[in-house]
């Protein structure tokens, strides 16, 4: 029982020590972790802890495998699709540090366009505030050396061994009275066809039509119409405007928007010329400094432009008011 507790304590003590060290670098060859070389530690166990090719840690670095690693060695670890998921949370916690006049759709950017609801959920953020040196959440590192460590965790115990050796025997003789039955249950699959296929169409359709127009352009109106009050709207417009994607506006009705000269979280009236449709979008940041919006003046969020009415995926003119 001691050796268990002890052996857990270790483990515990290195997952604390792994997952304080995740804070992402960036570099022209792409986004990397720095780790510091431990005694014992090679290019083989690096790549076992971050999951990742040692090969490909070599040439991140432009070092040959031939020399090895040496004890206080500082190594760059890149962060490729099969070590860094932006999609779903995991264990080990990747961190950004917010720079100076960094907007949550900056550090977007800046981590592969994650997707900014997942800033705002893994972050816990109550609105888009942020500031200088704020430590988020950009995504997960998967790692298999984690993974392996837990299991082997349950044979350090020596509770176990014995249990082992009474269970290893009968399972052979088991094995062999067992094999007949399952074949005479084969029919069972046709139930499941039936629930799987009935369910699965409808409701993702129901999702697509959600009330992305409420009729009144949006969750900023008010805040437009307080903000006109308070200083009237000095321009008005026409803009060659863009899109750029993001999950929120489907279901609240919260538009965003990308432009330049207007501070952060200043509300602005987007209309359709074609329809006179409008909504209300948030400033985000500006357009400037993204080599994508070149020849662009305005990016609109795609629920926004879902409101508008708007079919274009490229290019299109929309009337700017503010």
């Amino acid at each position: 029982m001691k050796r268990f507790v002890f052996v857990a304590i270790i483990f515990l003590c290195c997952h604390g020590v792994f997952a304080q060290n995740l804070v992402v670098q960036h570099n022209s060859k792409g986004a990397y972790l720095v780790h510091t070389v431990a005694p014992k530690e090679n290019f083989y166990s690096l790549g076992r802890l971050y999951n990742i090719p040692p090969k490909e840690i070599a040439t991140f670095n432009g070092l040959e495998m031939e020399r090895g690693l040496s004890i206080g060695q500082t190594v760059n670890i890149p962060l490729v699709k099969q070590n860094f998921s932006q999609d779903a949370a995991t264990a080990h916690p990747v961190y950004y540090v917010v720079g100076e006049k960094e907007g949550l759709y900056r550090v977007s950017v800046n981590n592969n366009k994650v997707l900014m609801a997942n800033l705002r959920k893994w972050n816990n953020l109550g609105s888009d505030v942020i500031s200088p040196g704020q430590r988020l959440v950009v995504g997960y590192l998967v790692s298999n050396e984690m993974t392996a460590s837990n299991n082997t965790r349950p044979q350090e115990p020596v509770r176990q061994p014995e249990v082992a050796r009474n269970t290893e025997e009968k399972p052979a003789q088991q094995a062999a009275e067992i094999k007949p039955q399952p074949k005479a249950e084969t029919p069972a699959p046709e139930k499941r066809t039936e629930t799987v296929v009935a369910e699965k169409k409808p409701e993702p359709q129901r999702t697509l039509n959600t009330s992305v127009n409420d009729g009144k352009g949006g969750f900023f109106k008010a805040s437009f119409e307080a903000q006109v009050k308070s200083q009237p709207a000095q321009k008005d417009e026409m803009a060659a405007a863009g899109i750029f994607k993001t999950a929120s506006g489907w279901q609240d009705a919260k538009y965003y928007a990308l432009l330049d000269n207007v501070e952060p979280g200043t509300i602005i009236r987007i209309v359709n010329p074609n329809n006179n449709k409008a909504v209300y979008a948030k400033v985000l940041d500006k357009m400037t400094g993204i080599r994508q919006n070149q020849g662009y003046d305005l990016r609109i969020s795609n629920a926004a432009a879902t409101a508008l009415d708007i079919n274009e995926t490229d290019k299109f003119f929309v009337r700017v008011n503010y």
